[in-house]
């Protein structure tokens, strides 16, 4: 049967609204991203989740916990394994500053994105790592039922574990987009954006 999961996107942050690649960079919700997570728990709202997953980067923490809040979901837990993957020296920067600062290796990651800039994660690294956080979170734990889970992590790396998964790189999320899935024989299928 498996475990229903639900794999959301953070709420905006200055950074996401000024176009700079946030990476590991620490940056907290703006306030339109603390009214996208609210309208996020509305969005989930019907579901009934055991626990709730959550990047331990604060764009994705307070997200999480907006929503758990809202909804009265299970207990939070905080996986590092969930966060954005690390954009090296373009971190901080727009996609102009990157071209400006840095031409050469923003020609080579337009060119192919797996080629990572300088100090980056590999895409092979982060969809591992986003594999195994999701397969903890999947996991059946004693006396909590068979409610859902809810996992807050962050676009690229979200995006990532979906292209494993379904063998599809999808576009760009928005801000809190939502994707349902289940988690069976440690596998993620029926990956469908709510």
């Amino acid at each position: 049967m498996g475990r229903v999961l639900y794999l959301a996107r953070h709420g905006e942050t200055d950074w996401n609204r000024d176009g700079r690649w946030q990476g590991h960079t620490d940056v907290a919700l703006n306030d339109a991203g603390r009214a996208q997570a609210r309208a996020l728990a509305e969005k989930l709202r019907g579901a009934v989740f055991a626990r709730v997953h959550t990047s331990d980067l604060l764009r994705a923490r307070e997200t999480a916990e907006i929503v758990r809040a809202i909804l009265g979901a299970g207990p939070l837990v905080v996986d590092r394994d969930l966060r954005e993957r690390s954009f090296g020296l373009f971190e901080g920067l727009t996609r102009d500053e990157c071209q400006a600062r840095h031409p050469e290796h923003w020609a080579a990651y337009r060119a192919d994105v797996s080629r990572v800039p300088p100090g980056a994660e590999a895409h092979d690294a982060l969809g591992r790592r986003m594999e195994a956080a999701v397969a903890r979170a999947g996991e059946t734990r004693d006396g909590e039922g068979d409610g859902a889970v809810l996992v807050v992590s962050h676009g690229g790396s979200i995006r990532a574990l979906v292209a494993r998964a379904t063998g599809a790189m999808p576009p760009p999320l928005a801000n809190t987009a939502v994707f349902r899935a289940v988690f069976a024989d440690g596998a993620l299928t029926d990956v469908t954006m709510v």
